[in-house]
């Protein structure tokens, strides 16, 4: 959900910016990180909605839309690109999570669509949740040399996986609307750690405080 210092992560404030970095044939590269944090947050925020009983369970189809397109393949996507630049951390999360939001949209033609499936609808979700719950700790307990701001965005996403796979599969709807509102705070994260790339980027220094981590100014896990 947050890369690093060539992902996510802003580097400490300097003067002027760093020049992206340059690929073996010389083509310098653009920072995919801000449209990967923004499809996560624009597709969390959307299904959290739903999940938190704040809009019709209707609208799942459009979160579904959105997961395909903006959560699932862009993300997808940007993550490649991480990796293309050497980001290792921010490649695996991104491409993990483009993947996952793919993995929903997967399931809700498989369970959603054909009735004969419905009743099954829960249990597959759940089972997928938890799965990527497990990823998400993988990812978290990896994430401390980024910054404050990725590990507790981490801890809220695995949290929410973790809940909402208990919810979905044992159809407690408390648990799913608990797991709801935790996402919509996760988004929250996102969308700041989205604005903080983009301004890193666009002015040249820090102006939205993450809280680095790293043991050098600048360095990150990624690198």
């Amino acid at each position: 959900m947050t890369s690093t210092d060539k992902g996510i992560e802003p580097a400490a404030a300097t003067a002027a910016p760093v020049a992206p970095p340059a690929s073996a044939t010389g083509v310098a590269w653009g920072n995919s990180g801000p449209i990967c944090l923004g499809g996560f947050a624009t597709t969390t925020f959307m299904l959290s909605m739903v999940n938190a009983n704040l809009v019709p369970a209707v609208l799942t189809t459009t979160v579904l839309a959105v997961a395909l397109m903006f959560g699932g393949l862009a993300q997808l996507i940007g993550g490649i690109l991480q990796l293309r630049i050497g980001n290792t951390f921010g490649g695996a999360l991104f491409t993990g999570f483009g993947a996952f939001w793919l993995s929903i949209w997967v399931w809700g033609q498989l369970y959603l669509a054909p009735l004969v499936l419905i009743h099954q609808a829960g249990h597959a979700l759940g089972l997928l949740l938890y799965a990527f719950g497990i990823f998400a700790v993988v990812i978290f307990l990896a994430s401390f040399r980024t910054s404050v701001a990725v590990v507790i965005a981490l801890l809220l996403l695995v949290a929410a996986l973790f809940i909402l796979a208990a919810g979905n599969y044992g159809g407690s709807t408390g648990l799913i609307k608990t797991g709801g509102w935790i996402g919509i705070v996760l988004a929250g994260f996102a969308f700041y750690l989205a604005l903080a790339e983009l301004c890193q980027v666009e002015y040249g220094k820090e102006y939205l405080p993450v809280g680095h981590l790293a043991k050098v100014p600048g360095e990150s896990l990624g690198e």
